[in-house]
């Protein structure tokens, strides 16, 4: 079992090991209780890939894990304490490892992908205004960034981490603009080239730090979590280098609340290669002297709804993935979707919008900094 300390923290939240609740775990496997005190948040979700744990409500558990402060209490083992180690000493998000993610993620499928997301394969965060639907929750999220963009007919729209044209496309069609995506997932660029086609859209492989021209407007969405610590200066030197006078940027992404180096580590391994959620102090620091910052809007809530959606079409569409993923696969992603979830409504992680301008421009406040 675990120390004391452990299970009063617990239990302070109301979770109960093999209890009636339906986010009390049910322990298959006692080596769980061993396995979670030495790798922590890893040996959680490795154990629940295993087989060695099932949970009704695993969205709900990691929120009151997260509530209670529990991880605060299990030291862990110095196996543990290396998987840090690389992060400090390297650049994992380097230009020859930036495909890593690509490779490792985003390639696996689309089929897979398309099976439980929208209509408009957005793999971000919805915006769930006035609506319970993630269609139109999606929807009002490229509405909400076109506004703050202030798009308008002509406009030269850069999409730094395009995924598979969903944006690009929309705002083609919906604002008359003409839209560059860069990317760096093969599948992502394939399908989203063949989407956009007859539109005034271009699609480009390439790493974000090689991006040309001049823009006059950028967006950013879901890309800057892949960028790394010791990257995110040389991102927004890139956005501020490509980005002409007067233009707006806008980059949404998931945040931490503290500063740190990597992600969680069992997301790392499994998820997000190398991934790092940028706080807003990493993200005001590598910004100033280039930007300044007009908006910041925190979206956490809408996150929870989104990736609950997700899961409810990921189960449902399961049968047809099943044979060529296998169970493990099937609990790694359940686990994924759930504990993100959680994660959100515990307020461990946030999801910001910032708006932004280049510093010396002296330009007009835009609109959406005044609301």
């Amino acid at each position: 079992m675990f120390p004391k300390i452990v299970q009063q923290r617990l239990a302070s939240v109301g979770i109960e090991f093999n209890g009636p609740h339906e986010w009390d775990p049910q322990i298959v496997n006692d080596g769980f209780y061993h396995r979670v005190i030495a790798e922590k948040s890893l040996g959680l979700g490795e154990s629940y890939m295993d087989g060695w744990w099932n949970c009704r409500r695993v969205d709900e558990l990691l929120c009151r894990i997260l509530k209670c402060g529990v991880e605060y209490d299990i030291k862990g083992s110095p196996r543990y304490a290396l998987l840090f180690l690389p992060a400090k000493l390297l650049n994992l998000q380097s230009r020859s490892r930036s495909r890593i993610v690509a490779e490792g993620h985003y390639d696996i499928g689309n089929d897979f992908f398309f099976s439980f997301l929208d209509p408009l394969h957005q793999y971000s965060c919805a915006y769930f205004k006035d609506t319970d639907d993630l269609a139109q929750a999606q929807v009002n999220k490229l509405e909400l960034i076109a506004k703050k963009l202030e798009l308008r007919k002509g406009d030269n729209l850069l999409d730094i981490g395009c995924g598979w044209g969903g944006l690009a496309k929309y705002m083609a069609l919906r604002y008359g603009c003409r839209v560059t995506g860069v990317n760096i997932s093969k599948e992502q660029l394939a399908f989203a080239r063949e989407e956009c086609k007859g539109l005034p859209v271009e699609f480009i492989d390439c790493d974000y730090r090689e991006i040309k021209g001049e823009y006059d407007k950028i967006i950013s969405v879901g890309m800057f979590e892949h960028v790394g610590q010791k990257n995110f200066r040389a991102y927004m030197e890139t956005a501020h280098r490509v980005l002409r006078k007067d233009g707006l940027f806008l980059l949404h992404t998931i945040g931490s609340n503290a500063s740190g180096l990597n992600c969680d580590p069992w997301l790392n391994k499994y998820i997000f290669p190398n991934g790092a959620l940028p706080s807003i102090a990493q993200m005001s620091s590598s910004a100033e002297g280039l930007f300044v910052i007009e908006d910041l809007q925190n979206l956490c809530d809408n996150y929870d709804k989104t990736l609950l959606c997700w899961y409810r079409n990921f189960i449902k569409a399961w049968p047809a993935f099943a044979d060529k993923y296998g169970e493990r696969f099937r609990r790694m992603w359940e686990y994924y979707l759930l504990c993100c979830a959680g994660v959100f409504r515990a307020r461990g992680v946030q999801v910001f919008q910032l708006l932004m301008t280049r510093e010396r421009d002296a330009r007009r406040q835009p609109a959406a900094a005044m609301r």
